[in-house]
């Protein structure tokens, strides 16, 4: 049986929180029901399928990511979007982030399979999000305030068991 994965980092459950207002907003206010669908989060590694016998090999590849670093922080800044006709999405734009684009390329090293470029954000609409309802929302989150910081200080693994549950996670090992 085939199982779904990914590696991520999660802010605080405030923060969460307070993405989840505007997750709702894009529910209530422009017909997008998937925003709910997972709480707030910057993707390392998108989601990839294999067998749920091989699991233990991706375990392996997770502990081997080196993450001797020290915590940093993450600044939120505002709303970005990825204007695709096709699938547009609205997000949370962190600010670019040396030590994130590092940690990035750490996981790289162990998960290499696949090919795809890095932009960080944390989702507030998109999947069922129509072009028109995009339109309409992005007139009004391009300009909408929003600015917090969070401490990095561990990676998670996810498995989808009907939703993304978190099976593993990995903390930095502060260098001295």
């Amino acid at each position: 049986m085939k199982k779904m994965y990914f590696i991520a980092v999660y802010p605080p459950k405030e923060i969460i929180e307070e993405i989840k207002v505007f997750k709702k907003d894009m529910v209530i206010s422009y017909g997008n029901s998937k925003a709910l669908k997972n709480e707030a989060h910057i993707t390392l590694f998108p989601p990839f399928s294999r067998e749920l016998e091989l699991e233990e090999d991706i375990h392996i590849a997770f502990q081997k990511i080196n993450t001797h670093l020290l915590p940093f922080e993450i600044e939120l800044n505002g709303f970005g979007s990825f204007p695709n006709s096709k699938n547009p999405v609205i997000f949370v734009h962190p600010e670019d982030n040396v030590h994130l684009a590092d940690l990035h390329n750490r996981v790289k090293q162990q998960f290499n399979f696949s090919k795809y470029s890095f932009t960080p954000h944390m989702t507030v609409g998109y999947r069922d999000l129509t072009w028109e309802n995009y339109l309409r929302a992005w007139e009004k989150y391009q300009h909408k305030e929003y600015k917090t910081k969070f401490l990095v200080d561990k990676i998670l693994l996810l498995r989808h068991d009907g939703s993304w549950v978190p099976i593993a996670e990995k903390s930095f090992i502060k260098v001295l």
